[in-house]
């Protein structure tokens, strides 16, 4: 059947079917002739990257945690004798000043107590000094032979006690006045009072665990954070070569602001073994009250400067299972991987050790598609590279 259907085509159609065959054959001959590979086969074609330079400069270092505000101290103010508050001289919510008048209780009660110590005293000083006298007489009778030597020392005995006696009362006559003066209560610090937890007319106890009123102090305060146990070594050699403590920022957690500066005043004597961190703590004048107890804030522990330090975008740093590296970028527009030392990423750029020189060009976007030695070819560079791709 085929023969016979082949047997009925006319010289034109014989022609048609050759001048395709040869259409093919000279497409086929030209692309391996020029080398390029057909559409859709762009393998050799150049990779599409985003370069940045190597940068030298003084770079500062420092570690980065979270704290927590805290007063750099709190004074619970409780009562030390019984009685009926009589005076609340504060107002909740109130800054006040160490000394200042913060309340009073009833002292009548002590007045009297003061009062009868001071009337025993003036009885007892007042036999004390009869016994005196009439010890100097026996003396004198002494001298004459008029008395016996047993009465001369049982009158000194006398004197002897009735000081004793005397010397209590003025000791109870000092804590009489004590007693007295708890019933006025003055700020132990300058703070900021908060509120109050007993109200005039009520009876206060010496036992009473409440207290009157809580004061933490702000101006200055303090933050507490944590680090990594393994910073340890930098922190203790950073502070080792600061003449001066180090510097601490705390800074805002949504608007990166930074809030204060202030110096590191504590690095706990042990590391915490449950969490693996240390925990520190800094004091910063807070007069603008910027700060206040309880806020969770971001940390920055400034280390110093490192001078004509490698800098690269951290977008740059690649890492497999050999550790980080980085493509750099040859004048021939080809590319090789270069292995990286990382000292510090911070601030969207990498601090390097070693691996690279200044001046190269690192690519920052696009590097999952290279291989060795590999063409590429430069776009717009990224508009974030703080993360890597």
């Amino acid at each position: 059947m085929v023969s016979k259907h082949l047997s009925t085509w006319r010289p034109v159609h014989w022609l048609g079917l050759a001048l395709a065959l040869l259409a093919v054959f000279l497409v086929w001959n030209n692309v391996h002739k020029s080398g390029k590979p057909a559409a859709g086969n762009p393998a050799n074609a150049p990779v599409p990257v985003s370069t940045a330079a190597v940068t030298q400069g003084d770079v500062p270092l420092y570690l980065t945690g979270v704290g927590t505000v805290q007063p750099n101290a709190t004074v619970t103010v409780k009562v030390q004798v019984d009685g009926k508050l009589q005076q609340v001289a504060f107002s909740e919510g109130q800054t006040v000043k160490a000394g200042q008048l913060l309340a009073r209780i009833d002292p009548r009660a002590l007045q009297a107590q003061l009062q009868q110590a001071e009337a025993q005293r003036a009885r007892d000083s007042a036999t004390l000094e009869n016994a005196r006298l009439d010890l100097q007489r026996y003396a004198t009778l002494l001298k004459q032979n008029s008395t016996t030597q047993q009465t001369y020392d049982t009158q000194r005995a006398q004197v002897g006690q009735l000081e004793g006696t005397v010397q209590n009362d003025e000791a109870a006559v000092s804590y009489a006045k004590v007693q007295l003066s708890y019933t006025t209560i003055t700020a132990p610090l300058s703070g900021r009072v908060g509120a109050r937890l007993v109200d005039p007319g009520n009876i206060v106890h010496a036992s009473d665990t409440t207290g009157l009123v809580v004061i933490n102090q702000i101006d200055p305060i303090s933050l507490t954070f944590t680090l990594p146990g393994e910073k340890i070594g930098a922190i203790n050699q950073a502070q080792a070569a600061s003449p001066t403590p180090l510097a601490v920022e705390a800074i805002d957690r949504i608007s990166d602001q930074v809030l204060a500066r202030g110096r590191l005043t504590l690095v706990n004597n042990q590391i915490d073994s449950s969490s693996g961190t240390i925990q520190l703590k800094a004091t910063f004048a807070n007069a603008g009250h910027t700060l206040w107890p309880g806020q969770y804030v971001n940390v920055h522990l400034s280390l110093g400067t490192r001078a004509h330090a490698l800098t690269i975008p951290a977008a740059a740093v690649v890492r497999n299972q050999n550790g980080p590296y980085t493509w750099v970028l040859n004048p021939d527009r080809r590319v090789r991987m270069a292995a990286l030392k990382i000292a510090q990423i911070q601030d969207g750029f990498a601090l390097v050790e070693s691996g690279l020189k200044p001046g190269e060009r690192v690519v920052v976007d696009g590097q999952y598609k290279l291989k060795p030695g590999a063409r590429s070819v430069e776009i717009a560079a990224p508009s974030t590279q703080g993360a890597g791709k």
